[in-house]
C-alpha cells in the first residue's frame, strides 16, 4: 500500500510539473534580466517587495477559511442576473485627433490621446485563468476581441496576473503592438511568447521613460504582488503616470491602499483622470486590493480631477456582489465631492467633457 501511495504522489508531481510547462504560465526571469532585477532596491530576499509590509492575508485570516468561503459561501448575486449592457464602438474609425477612453470591462481599456493609440491590460479570451473553463467573463462583457483593436502605439501591462496579462490576447495582438511598457521581469513572459525584445521597455519604480515628443511615462509603485505559478513576486507590479501634450493620466494597477498615492499625487499630480482598480476585494486580503471607499480616497490623494473606477463588471474573483464595487465607490465619491465617470463597456468617454455618471447597473437588480 505504501508503494502505491508513493507512486501516486510521484505521478501527481510529474503530471503537475509537465502541466506547468505550458506556454500560458510564461517564463521566470533569468540570465541578464535576473541579474538586473537583483540590483533593484525593491528586490530583497529573492523577491520584489512592497513599500510597506504587505501580508497576502489579513491578520486572523487563513487560506482554508478563504477557500471555504469562496467555494461554499459565495454571494448569490456574485454574477449579474442578465447580460450586461454594452456599446460596440468601432475603434478603427475614431477621428484621429479625438481624445477618447473606452473601457472593455475589468482592467482592460483603450485610449486614443493626442493622436496615440494606447492599450492597457487587455483580456479578450473570455476567462481570467490558465484553465479556460474557469473564471469565465460575465455574459455581455466580452463584445470586443483582438480583431477589433487597431495598431497600438503603446501597450501598458501593470503586472503578470491572468486577469491583466492574458496569453491568448497577447499572442493575438503581437503584430499590432509598436511598444510595450511594463515592470521589471514581466518582459520574460512577453519574449517567451515571441515579442521582439527591442519593442519592450521594462523598468523599475520611479523611472521616467520618454516615448515620443510630448509623451513620457513614469513607472510608479502599487501595493500588490505578482506571479503566474507557485512562486510569487519574481516580476514587478506597477502603476503609471502618463504625460501627453494635453493630458496627465494615472493608470493604477492592482493595489491595496497605502501612502504611495499621496506621494504620487504630490510629485506628479494633479491628474486629469485617475483610472483606479475597484473590485475583487475582501476583508481577508485587504492589503492587496482596496475597498471601494479607499479607492475614492486614493483618487483624492492623487489629486485627480476625475475618478474612473475599473477592475469590476467582468469576472468574479472576490466574494462580493458583482455591483458592490460601483455602488460603494459612487456613494463615497459623492460624499467627498469627487467627480466620477461610470460608462458602459465600450461606451466612448471623452476626457474634458462634462462629467457623466450613469448608474446603468441599477437596471440589473
Amino acid at each position: 500500500m505504501l508503494v502505491w501511495c508513493l507512486a501516486i504522489v510521484v505521478g501527481l508531481f510529474i503530471a503537475g510539473y509537465f502541466f506547468m510547462q505550458q506556454p500560458v504560465f510564461g517564463k521566470a526571469p533569468e540570465g541578464a534580466r535576473l541579474e538586473r532585477i537583483k540590483k533593484s532596491p525593491n528586490y530583497k530576499d529573492g523577491a520584489f517587495q512592497n513599500i510597506s509590509h504587505t501580508p497576502a492575508l489579513t491578520e486572523g485570516a487563513s487560506y482554508f477559511a478563504v477557500l471555504k468561503e469562496f467555494l461554499f459561501e459565495r454571494k448569490n448575486n456574485g454574477t449579474p442576473k442578465d447580460s450586461l449592457p454594452s456599446v460596440k464602438t468601432n475603434l478603427h474609425t475614431l477621428p484621429p485627433q479625438q481624445n477618447t477612453i473606452i473601457w472593455f470591462g475589468h482592467s482592460s481599456y483603450f485610449m486614443q490621446i493626442d493622436g496615440k493609440k494606447i492599450l492597457v491590460d487587455p483580456v479578450f479570451s473570455g476567462n481570467a485563468s490558465p484553465l479556460s473553463f474557469t473564471t469565465k467573463s460575465f455574459k455581455g462583457a466580452d463584445i470586443y476581441s483582438a480583431e477589433d483593436i487597431p495598431a497600438i502605439d503603446y501597450l501598458f501591462i501593470t503586472h503578470d496576473h491572468y486577469d491583466h496579462l492574458d496569453y491568448k490576447t497577447i499572442l493575438a495582438l503581437k503584430n499590432k503592438v509598436n511598444k510595450v511598457i511594463t515592470g521589471l521581469g514581466t518582459a520574460a513572459h512577453l519574449e517567451y511568447w515571441g515579442y521582439d525584445p527591442e519593442k519592450i521597455i521594462e523598468e523599475d519604480w520611479s523611472t521616467t521613460v520618454p516615448l515620443d515628443p510630448g509623451f513620457e511615462v513614469t513607472l510608479l509603485p502599487a501595493r500588490h504582488f505578482s506571479g503566474r505559478g507557485f512562486k510569487r513576486n519574481g516580476a514587478l507590479w506597477v502603476s503609471f503616470a502618463l504625460k501627453t501634450p494635453t493630458q496627465k493620466i494615472y493608470m493604477g494597477g492592482d493595489s491595496g491602499f497605502d501612502t504611495h498615492f499621496h506621494a504620487i499625487g504630490k510629485q506628479f499630480g494633479p491628474f486629469d483622470i485617475a483610472i483606479l482598480e475597484c473590485g475583487q476585494y475582501d476583508k481577508s486580503w485587504k492589503y492587496i486590493h482596496m475597498m471601494p471607499e479607499e479607492v475614492a480616497q486614493a483618487a483624492l490623494d492623487l489629486k485627480a480631477k476625475v475618478l474612473f473606477p475599473v477592475h469590476w463588471s467582468k469576472f468574479q474573483l472576490g466574494n462580493h456582489a458583482w455591483d458592490d464595487p460601483i455602488v460603494r465607490v459612487t456613494t463615497k465619491s459623492r460624499q467627498l465631492g469627487l467627480p466620477i465617470v461610470t460608462p458602459l463597456i465600450g461606451e466612448p468617454l471623452f476626457p474634458g467633457d462634462s462629467i457623466r455618471e450613469n448608474a446603468w447597473w441599477e437596471a440589473l437588480k
